[in-house]
C-alpha cells in the first residue's frame, strides 16, 4: 500500500469536506434527531459510496486517457469554473437582480 497516497488523499478530501453542505446538514440532522449516531453513520457511509465511486471512476477514465491529457482537463475546468466564480456568480447573487 502507498502510504504516501492514502494519506495525501485523507488530509485532500478532510479539508475539502470542511464546512461543507454536507457536514452542515449533518450538523442541522444531528441537532434535532434523538440519534445523532445514526445521522454519523448515515453520512460517513455516503462520504465513503462517494469517494468509492470517485476512485472507481477516476480509475477507468486514467485506463483510457493518459495522465497528461487528464491534468489538463483538470486544469482547464478548474480554471472555468474560477473564471465563472469570478465575473459571472456576482450578477445572480446581486440584491438588484431581485428588483
Amino acid at each position: 500500500m502507498d502510504w504516501h497516497l492514502l494519506g495525501l488523499s485523507f488530509i485532500t478530501v478532510f479539508l475539502s469536506e470542511l464546512g461543507d453542505k454536507s457536514q452542515l446538514a449533518a450538523i442541522a440532522l444531528s441537532g434535532r434527531s434523538q440519534s445523532p449516531h445514526a445521522v454519523f453513520f448515515g453520512a460517513a457511509g455516503a462520504l465513503l459510496l462517494t469517494s468509492l465511486l470517485g476512485a472507481l471512476a477516476g480509475g477507468a477514465v486514467a485506463e483510457l486517457l493518459p495522465t497528461r491529457l487528464l491534468k489538463a482537463i483538470a486544469a482547464v475546468g478548474f480554471a472555468i469554473l474560477a473564471v465563472r466564480l469570478l465575473f459571472f456568480n456576482n450578477e445572480e447573487a446581486s440584491p438588484e437582480a431581485d428588483e
